[in-house]
Order: C-alpha cells, then structure tokens, then sequence
C-alpha cells in the first residue's frame, strides 16, 4: 500500500487554535454547491486517509498517478441496494463500485472493525499516537454501537464528510465531540479529541503547538458556543455558532485533513 507523502503538510496552527488555518476558505453557501458532484479526484483522495486506503486495493495496477480522476477497473463485488446507497449519498454509481470493491479487498468479512481503524491511522500517522483518535472517529462511524461498521454506514458517513452541506458535516462533527452520544459537548469531551488529534499529529504542524493549545482552543470554542453558560453545549448552540462564526468554520476544516 503506497503511503507517500505527509498528510499534514501545508497545514498550519495560528493565534494558538488546533491545526488552524488549513488553506481552505471557510465553507459558505455558495461554495457548498460545488461540493455537491464532484468526482473522487486524487487530489481529493490524498486529503481523506479512510478513502485513500480503501481505494488502494481498488485502483488497478500499473494505473497512470497523474490522471485527474480516479481510474475504475471491472468490478467483480456489488452491494445490494446499490441505487438505494446512490440515493442516500452523493457518490455516483461508478464511485460506489470502486468503494466496495476496495473495501471488500480490504475487509472481506464485510465489516470494519476498531483495530482496523487504528491500523490505518498508525500507518498514514507513524510519527504520533492516532490510537485515540481512532477510537473516537470509530465510534463516530459506528452509529448503532455494535463494534463493527457495515460498508453501507461507512459510505454514507465518507459521503457526509467529503461532500455533505455544512450543515450536515457540522452535525457529524457534533456526534464527534458528543462522546458519550447524550445529547451534549461538555469542555472534557471536547478536550479529550483536541488532545487525540494534537497527539496523533499536533507536533507536525508548523508552528509547532504548545502543550496548552488544546485546552485554549476548547475555551474559545465554550466561550462563544454555551450561551446560555451552563457548561455544555447542545446540538442548537453548535449548529448556530459554527455557521456564524468564521473562525470556528475555519478551524472545522480540520475534519478534510484528518479524516
């Protein structure tokens, strides 16, 4: 499995916020309709580390790096229900069928369980712990909690995360943070990811983080997000505060570099 280049390249932290600015401006309106149909492009590949390794064992050997899309060979696994999973996600026929087919090479049970998380993480983050990180983003994937995901809610959150409305991502990175899934962030939910993605790859971002970023980030964010100040935050709180708020749209590009 080719695993060239460095995922946190380019990436930046400032004014002390985890992975800061990323180089993308934050989402708007008018942007979230470009990234309603656009193709699995490999630019778009290197910046997801769960599509990247899935389609590893999908793309046919010997295929030319350079082409702008992703070449498709025949594919020999189809779910069911293909036209439903069309239905529910914003990938096309021909991207879903690369999907399983390396997801089937991959995981020829059908499900994707923890430690397989883990060993993808290790493997695109070998200079940090991704251990927790990939636990948190496993449970996030893992909706009804059973310690195995099914290609179908695997797809469907890629589909959120790499072409979802904002609104749709900020409600999936809410599930994120909501570790305990009660309903609410508390600043020790919050911490506990900040800490699991400086640990995973905090150390390579330029400047480098102090060992206190994570919790100033966690106070900015609890400052604008609990406005009524009972020390959590509720999905209605995220939702308008995110959207109305640059800085925090900003810092929410995290989720393209490190998912």
């Amino acid at each position: 499995m080719h695993r060239g280049g460095r995922p946190w390249e380019g990436m930046k932290a400032s004014d002390g916020s985890l992975l800061g600015d990323t180089g993308h401006t934050p989402l708007n309106k008018k942007e979230d309709v470009k990234w309603q149909r656009p193709r699995l492009t490999r630019q778009a590949l290197m910046r997801c580390c769960l599509v990247k390794w899935i389609l590893s064992s999908a793309a046919p050997q010997g295929s030319d790096s350079s082409d702008s899309e992703l070449e498709l060979s025949t594919v020999r696994h189809q779910p069911e229900g293909l036209d439903r999973l069309q239905a529910q996600t914003k990938f096309t026929k021909k991207e879903l069928q690369s999907l399983y087919r390396g997801f089937k090479n991959e995981c020829p049970t059908g499900l994707v369980d923890e430690d397989t998380f883990k060993l993808i993480y290790s493997q695109f983050f070998p200079q940090g712990d991704a251990t927790t990180y990939a636990h948190f983003l496993f449970n996030a994937f893992d909706a009804d909690g059973n310690g195995a995901i099914r290609f179908e809610d695997f797809v469907v959150g890629l589909s959120i995360l790499l072409r979802g409305t904002v609104h749709e991502k900020l409600k999936w990175a809410f599930n994120l943070y909501d570790i305990n899934k009660d309903g609410y962030i508390t600043k020790e939910e919050m911490l506990a990811i900040m800490k699991s993605i400086y640990n995973m790859m905090g150390r390579h971002t330029y400047p480098i983080l102090r060992e206190d970023a994570p919790m100033e980030h966690v106070e900015r964010f609890f400052q604008k997000m609990d406005r009524n100040q009972d020390g959590v935050v509720t999905i209605d709180e995220f939702l308008e505060t995110c959207q109305k708020d640059e800085n925090i749209m900003s810092s929410m590009q995290l989720f393209e570099n490190v998912i």
